[in-house]
């Protein structure tokens, strides 16, 4: 029977968006809360101070990976390591993300290289943040290491 699972996470905003700046928690496993701002978000850098596209993008590089080494477990060809990277794109002016792109790294034992571009597409579409975000274009690279 199937189960649902619940993970929470929550902001605190204060100010408006421009001058505001708030803290983002994970609630559920108390690892963290983080600061965010709108200059993290529209200029891509500010050191110590996160933004929802980047949180975003760790969020799909675990889940990625874990989806890529499950079927690469299920095909008999378990990874050593698997090592996502996903780069988000926000456009300031549509306010909207633009795109994901998934990188991914992998050593695998006895896999060929159809195989592996073929089940690392798979992951690709089949992982649950995949899915979630299916109205954003999300890309993949894939490196058999």
């Amino acid at each position: 029977m199937p189960r649902t699972v619940v993970s929470n996470a929550s902001t605190a905003w204060k100010g408006d968006l421009l001058a505001g700046s708030g803290t983002t928690t994970l609630d559920t496993s108390q690892l963290g809360t983080f600061d965010l701002s709108w200059k993290a978000r529209s200029e891509e850098s500010e050191k110590g101070t996160t933004s929802p596209e980047e949180l975003l993008g760790a969020a799909h590089a675990a889940c990625y990976s874990m989806q890529f080494s499950n079927m690469l477990a299920e095909n008999g060809t378990p990874p050593t390591s698997v090592d996502t990277a996903a780069a988000v794109g926000f456009n300031i002016g549509e306010g909207g993300i633009t795109g994901i792109e998934l990188t991914v790294t992998a050593k695998i034992d006895g896999i060929d290289e159809d195989d592996f571009q073929r089940i690392a597409d798979e992951a690709k579409s089949s992982c649950p943040v995949s899915k979630a975000l299916a109205g954003v274009d999300i890309t993949l690279k894939a490196t058999l290491a």
